[in-house]
């Protein structure tokens, strides 16, 4: 009987531990998918980092070319 018991527990164990590598299995496929996803919102946000910082140049190059537009008439050229 001593025997018996041995061998339930060990099957028990056995079983076990092949439900604790299908649920590793299942976390590790989950985190590649989130790895995957972390990734496209990284890429995504550098693009719209890249964008916002594009159009604030953009007003940066625009607002300079509005002074120098607004006060062409006060600005001394060489010919003068």
């Amino acid at each position: 009987m001593e025997q018996r018991k041995k061998i339930i527990i060990l099957s028990d164990i056995i079983q076990n531990k092949v439900q604790k590598e299908q649920e590793l299995a299942r976390y590790n496929e989950e985190l590649v998918r989130i790895q995957k996803h972390i990734a496209m919102l990284q890429s995504d946000l550098s693009l719209t980092q890249l964008i916002i910082d594009m159009i604030e140049q953009e007003k940066i190059i625009d607002m300079q070319e509005y002074i120098i537009e607004r006060n062409k008439d006060k600005l001394i050229t060489k010919d003068e």
